[in-house]
């Protein structure tokens, strides 16, 4: 048998309950993987307190990396022993777990096991924002919010290595510090107004492009911060689920856009998330971002790491090590 935790109910980090978990043999088209590092998101949470829907009972857990000790019927892209890693679906907080193969895709070498999983998510998640809800270009400007968060660190690094001028958003004095080198200005947002900051830093132009990985709290002010037909890109819910009861807001703010993407959509198909997976570890490869896992607890610890999540306690990246 193998060690992970299964949720049988949604709710706290309490559900989480690590025991003996079956796994079984590869079946057609499967992987069977040995997990050597986890990644944690703000996803995992949202499936484990039920924002998110997963059929129950479920072993949590989006991102890993590890290396393939069985392979079912039909496998042709890999072999026995290749290191892989995968974002999606759950059943990752496992020793080991079954994961499609299509779902799977190769890592460079030179790249260790915990930054591999403290940039699947976050990473693809950057390169999508940044290349494809909104293709940033030299000489734009854009908004990141939680600057020095998991999805933050890599996006403003990226972001500036375009050629864009980077503002960033933090929650403290010691979140401001981190994210300050990446970004042309950070606003520590729980003692200063962004939207009034940015629009001086603008000239009251506004930003071209927000990215906000935050929700409900930053919301409203952010749209303040664009530009007349500016973007608002809305991609996460850290602090709630966003709702425009009055769609008329975006024309009264200068006929603003605004998008709610997901990785799923952006990447449904293999080549589509293996394209993805290699033009984010080429970029970091070639120095356009550094991942910072900044928090490492072993995998039987997820309850206390989903806490410190949770309480926007982290900086960087969360790693899981079975």
């Amino acid at each position: 048998m193998t060690k992970g935790f299964l949720v049988k109910a949604t709710g706290g980090p309490e559900v989480m309950e690590w025991t003996e978990v079956e796994i079984g043999a590869p079946g057609p088209g499967q992987l069977r993987i040995r997990n050597a590092a986890v990644g944690l998101n703000f996803i995992d949470t949202y499936q484990r307190s039920g924002l998110y829907k997963v059929d129950l009972p479920f072993v949590p857990g989006n991102d890993g990396v590890g290396i393939i000790e069985a392979i079912g019927d039909g496998v042709s892209d890999f072999k026995v022993g290749d290191r892989v890693a995968y974002t999606g679906p759950v059943g990752a907080y496992a020793e080991a777990r079954l994961l499609t193969e299509a779902k799977a895709f190769a890592v460079p070498d030179g790249i260790g096991d915990a930054t591999v999983a403290g940039m699947l998510t976050k990473g693809l998640t950057a390169y999508y924002l940044l290349h494809l809800t909104w293709p940033l270009q030299a000489g734009e400007s854009t908004l990141i919010h939680a600057a020095a968060g998991g999805v933050g660190l890599i996006a403003t690094q990226w972001a500036k290595s375009i050629g864009a001028t980077v503002y960033g958003t933090a929650g403290s004095a010691e979140k401001v510090a981190i994210a300050a080198p990446n970004c042309d200005a950070v606003i520590n947002y729980t003692d200063e107004d962004f939207a009034a900051r940015i629009k001086e830093l603008t000239g009251g132009r506004g930003v071209d492009v927000v990215y906000d990985g935050v929700g409900k709290a930053t919301f409203d002010k952010s749209l303040d911060c664009l530009r007349p037909r500016g973007l608002m890109v809305s991609f996460g819910n850290a602090s709630g689920v966003v709702s425009i009861p009055d769609l008329t807001v975006l024309s009264r703010k200068g006929s603003l856009y605004v998008t709610r993407p997901t990785t799923a959509s952006y990447f449904p198909t293999k080549v589509e998330l293996r394209a993805a997976a290699k033009a984010t570890f080429d970029a970091m490869l070639a120095g356009r971002f550094k991942v910072s896992v900044n928090h490492k607890f072993p995998l039987r610890d997820a309850q206390e790491a989903h806490r410190l999540l949770e309480s926007r306690g982290t900086t960087g990246s969360v790693v899981l090590v079975p």
